[in-house]
């Protein structure tokens, strides 16, 4: 519950970014209640890929499955077939325009698309933007759990304000306090259960349409170094720390 202990154990702080303890109250945010009911066939969940073109070390060149794309659709696969929840996957690319990766307008493109779904599926309670990171050739983000390699896991937050500006008026969020909540929560059952495969949660200004739902959630998982079936394997312990956050379990 201590503000420092959290920062040393749980976040990394951008460097444009202000963050303080008013913000980051770990009683608060690990009190709040994110249960769900999970039950029924219309989608709980939302999966989708602001960066869909990201790939790792031995993706097949121009195989959508061995993109993070096909890693999120390993997570609907475990979320639907172990946890009984409906999900969504949307398979939309945000990242290429005229026929070339640009992410320039991604996360703008993005919004408006999510939002869409959103409105025609108004039980989704839940967003997921699944990305993979990009770290140094010589970094190799993976672990070992029940076996298996599998790629480490890192949650991003916005928190709509910077050291130079403050608060960010243009990219307001009214849900930074539940999305800083949820990650937290997934991060405390991740440091339990996975100890060596949560990396840290990332806080950085900006907003990245995590104000389209209280339980928003960016995930960096793995990073280009990484293979395609490490990526697949953290699908698991994602999944199930999801559940035990939205069961309460």
């Amino acid at each position: 519950m201590d503000y420092d202990f959290l920062l040393g154990h749980f976040y990394t702080v951008d460097p444009t970014t202000l963050a303080n303890s008013k913000l980051i109250n770990g009683t608060d945010l690990l009190q709040k209640d994110l249960t769900i009911d999970l039950d029924g066939a219309e989608p709980k969940i939302l999966i989708y890929h602001t960066h869909s073109q990201e790939g790792y070390a031995d993706s097949e060149a121009g195989n959508a499955d061995d993109t993070v794309v096909g890693v999120g659709e390993q997570l609907k696969k475990v979320l639907e077939e172990k946890y009984h929840v409906a999900v969504c996957h949307d398979l939309s690319v945000y990242d290429m325009q005229d026929g070339k990766e640009d992410r320039n307008k991604a996360y703008s493109q993005a919004a408006v698309a999510v939002q869409n779904l959103l409105d025609e599926h108004p039980s989704i309670e839940v967003t997921i933007d699944l990305h993979r990171d990009g770290v140094p050739d010589n970094v190799h983000l993976e672990t070992e759990i029940n076996g298996k390699k599998t790629a480490k896991i890192m949650f991003f937050n916005g928190l709509s304000r910077t050291n130079q500006n403050g608060e960010l008026s243009h990219l307001p969020n009214p849900y930074i306090q539940d999305n800083l909540a949820f990650s937290l929560q997934l991060a405390r059952y991740a440091k339990e259960y996975y100890p060596d495969w949560f990396r840290t949660i990332y806080l950085r200004g900006y907003r990245y349409n995590l104000h389209l739902r209280p339980k928003a959630l960016l995930v960096e998982c793995g990073a280009q170094t990484n293979t395609v079936e490490e990526e697949m394997n953290a699908m698991q312990p994602l999944a199930d720390i999801l559940n035990k956050v939205l069961t309460g379990a």
